[in-house]
């Protein structure tokens, strides 16, 4: 899930990048606001990107995501991109928790195999005895 998740917010950063060069065009909004807004946006990508594995990091994820819709009210077509976001979210969220799900069963399948070859190993090893000379 990490992966996915990471790569998500990875896209987003380019796209709170490039958003705010669009926002340079505004006359009614200053340079130096929205770059501190966007630079703050594109810091928290990154501070995700390593926290969404710990408790809370999906939550920050989703609000995070709620926050890039929104900020289609400065911008209008980041609707359109926080809609997308959200939905590569979603999916990152569902589909890496099935992809570590199997992970961990065949992990598990993994650990078992190796148990029996070992006892399978340790039962001939026992059952062969030299002979006496």
């Amino acid at each position: 899930m990490r992966t996915l998740c990471a790569s998500t917010l990875i896209g987003e950063f380019f796209v709170v990048g490039f958003a705010a060069l669009v926002a340079m065009k505004d006359p009614d909004l200053a340079g130096s606001t929205v770059w501190t807004v966007s630079g703050i946006a594109m810091f928290l990508c990154l501070v995700l990107c390593g926290v969404v594995t710990r408790p809370g990091g999906i939550a920050l994820g989703w609000a995070f995501q709620i926050a890039l819709i929104a900020s289609g009210f400065v911008i209008p077509t980041m609707f359109f991109m926080g809609a997308i976001f959200a939905a590569l979210w979603w999916a990152s969220v569902h589909y890496g928790r099935k992809i570590d799900e199997a992970k961990a069963r065949f992990a598990a399948q993994a650990a078992q195999a190796d148990q029996a070859a070992q006892a399978t190993t340790v039962a001939q090893a026992g059952s062969s005895t030299p002979d006496a000379v």
